[in-house]
């Protein structure tokens, strides 16, 4: 297992899906892992220290795990089969841990609300990740290096893991009423959306 960080969101304008970037703690192998829009909003709310006056799905789990005396010990992104990832959430009560299935947005949007650490398998880093020699800050030239299996999309045609303020009005839209509508309307969207890599399928 190696331990990894969200380095940020970016956006796949053509298939219209967010994707999360993993970084390796130590080193520069990024893994790009495509998720729903809801699951991108509630990461990207904690990530930016957004308030809501209502708890979303995750601050409400988050909130039932505490008020058991549980706590999330780490999450960890385990396997990729028939290009859909799969993860594991770790819970914690008196002493004894208990694993979950979980998808790995879900997960990484427990593990930004709780300052859980967030793992992925060698395995799985050795055969999806891109690795860079150097220390890369552009978000753009991480994104060159997943060329093979984006299928030729360019750097152009996404947003930056930086969120500008119309990145904020269609996923953290200030007003509650048109915040709950954008969620409803990416919950119809995703509803059996499952975390994949090379984006999302084709309809």
């Amino acid at each position: 297992m190696q331990e990894m960080v969200i380095y940020g969101v970016s956006f796949d304008v053509i298939g219209k899906q967010p994707i999360v970037l993993l970084k390796t703690l130590e080193g520069n192998r990024f893994l790009p892992i495509w998720i729903g829009h809801p699951e991108a909003a509630a990461i990207l709310i904690k990530l930016q220290g957004t308030s809501l006056p209502r708890p979303m799905t995750h601050d409400l789990l988050t909130n039932v795990i505490g008020s058991f005396q549980a706590e999330v010990s780490r999450i960890t992104v385990t396997e990729l089969r028939e290009s859909t990832f799969y993860a594991r959430l770790t819970l914690v009560k008196d002493g004894e841990e208990v694993d979950i299935d979980s998808r790995p947005s879900d997960a990484l949007a427990l593990a930004v609300r709780t300052d859980a650490p967030i793992f992925a398998s060698t395995e799985l880093i050795d055969e999806n990740a891109i690795e860079f020699e150097r220390e890369v800050d552009d978000t753009e030239e991480i994104i060159e290096g997943f060329r093979d299996f984006l299928e030729g999309v360019s750097p152009d045609d996404f947003r930056t893991a930086e969120v500008t303020a119309d990145d904020e009005a269609y996923l953290i839209d200030e007003d509650e009423e048109d915040l709950d509508e954008d969620l409803e309307d990416d919950d119809e969207d995703d509803d059996e959306f499952d975390d994949r890599a090379g984006g999302p399928p084709q309809n």
